[in-house]
């Protein structure tokens, strides 16, 4: 959780081993930086990603969660982006339903050779999530 004087958003990223965590590893290669708020959790494939796993990083203090998938069509295990895209916005029918803004969890597809457009999403995210601010739980209920 945050601090009482703590107001940078955390924002947590799951993305692909095969696509999205490659796409960050070329952004690193190519020595683009991005918001240091933003911790990266490498899945196997974003179809990995739960609709409890996005809960519970908001839960435990996250801002926002990006799940980043393979490009649509281009999934390592076929389908995994496609289930991945529907659990995401399952998660922000049921924060909207609770008063939380939907945008602070989204699903992004890029491949490997993007780490250019790694970035830019990265920074979209983490420029929304900033305007959003950090969640205050106490004011949600």
């Amino acid at each position: 959780m945050h601090s009482e004087s703590d107001t940078s958003p955390r924002i947590l990223a799951f993305c692909c081993m095969y696509c999205a965590y490659a796409a960050a590893d070329a952004a690193g290669s190519l020595r683009l930086s991005y918001s240091p708020s933003v911790e990266i959790v490498l899945v196997p494939c974003s179809g990995r990603v739960s609709i409890l796993d996005i809960l519970r990083a908001l839960e435990h203090g996250a801002d926002g969660v990006l799940v980043a998938g393979c490009e649509e069509g281009s999934c390592h295990f076929s389908t995994g982006n496609f289930r991945a895209k529907k659990r995401v916005e399952y998660v922000c029918k049921l924060l909207e339903e609770i008063g939380i803004e939907p945008e602070r969890v989204q699903m992004h597809h890029v491949s490997a050779s993007q780490g250019v457009r790694f970035r830019e999403i990265v920074q979209k995210v983490t420029d929304e999530i900033s305007r959003l601010g950090v969640i205050n739980w106490n004011k949600k209920y």
